[in-house]
């Protein structure tokens, strides 16, 4: 038997579909759904966060739900910057600097990036844009003592793996990535202008150069209703 929410979801769906409510429009008012889907406004509230968390909306702090775009497919299987898949795409892909800092390693970067604790780590935060629209919070972690100099490269407009090869001669081989979901602090919100709370897709991940050595481990935040991950078995 299924329960409110899950008619409500169909319900939901359907009237958009007739509506001819399509990917960048907002949706109606909760008044106008409530009335057009004779339904509660707290059934209609946790059918809308249902299709958010499965990326099928999105909402806009102050402004509304909308549909969202369809999503571009990034496999799991291969360590492809989020850049190249974009493009692949027929997307336009965008970067703005957020923060660049040298911090001292903790336990975890250290461990992962072959450094002491309190070794000098650059800490590098940039937020991606999908046609302009913020889609990735993008967290990067590499030796200062390995790459001096790094800041000296403005990484809004510059590729961070292409300096990488050519500035230092060190090429991005292959890597690691594992995947969950997370939620959304008031920061990550603010910047990725979604909803604190909202679900996200948060990644870690290493990448390795030819010598199999660790060069840049990474935390990324990303929006659900712009990337779709994929895995395939043989």
């Amino acid at each position: 038997m299924r329960t409110e929410r899950g008619e409500v979801v169909e319900r939901l769906e359907c009237y958009l579909l007739e509506q001819q409510v399509g990917p960048g429009q907002c949706l109606p008012s909760e008044r106008e759904l409530c009335q057009a889907l004779n339904v509660s406004r707290t059934a209609l509230r946790c059918a809308i966060r249902q299709l958010t968390d499965e990326g099928l909306l999105y909402s806009k702090a102050s402004v509304g739900t909308f549909v969202a775009e369809p999503k571009i497919r990034r496999p799991l299987q291969t360590y492809i910057p989020f850049k190249r898949t974009v493009e692949l795409a027929g997307h336009v892909f965008t970067s703005k600097v957020n923060s660049f800092e040298v911090v001292g390693a903790g336990k975890l970067i250290g461990a992962n990036l072959h450094l002491l604790i309190g070794k000098p780590v650059y800490r590098l935060r940039r937020v991606r844009f999908i046609d302009g629209e913020p889609f990735m919070l993008d967290t990067s972690y590499l030796s200062e003592d390995r790459f001096p100099g790094l800041m000296d490269h403005d990484f809004s407009k510059e590729s961070l793996y292409t300096v990488l090869r050519e500035q230092y001669g060190t090429a991005i081989r292959k890597g690691s990535e594992s995947l969950r979901i997370t939620y959304a602090t008031e920061e990550e919100a603010q910047l990725l202008q979604t909803q604190p709370g909202a679900a996200l897709f948060y990644i870690e991940g290493l990448a390795l150069d030819g010598a199999d050595e660790p060069t840049e481990y990474a935390r990324v935040t990303v929006r659900p209703e712009r990337v779709q991950f994929s895995s395939s078995m043989s």
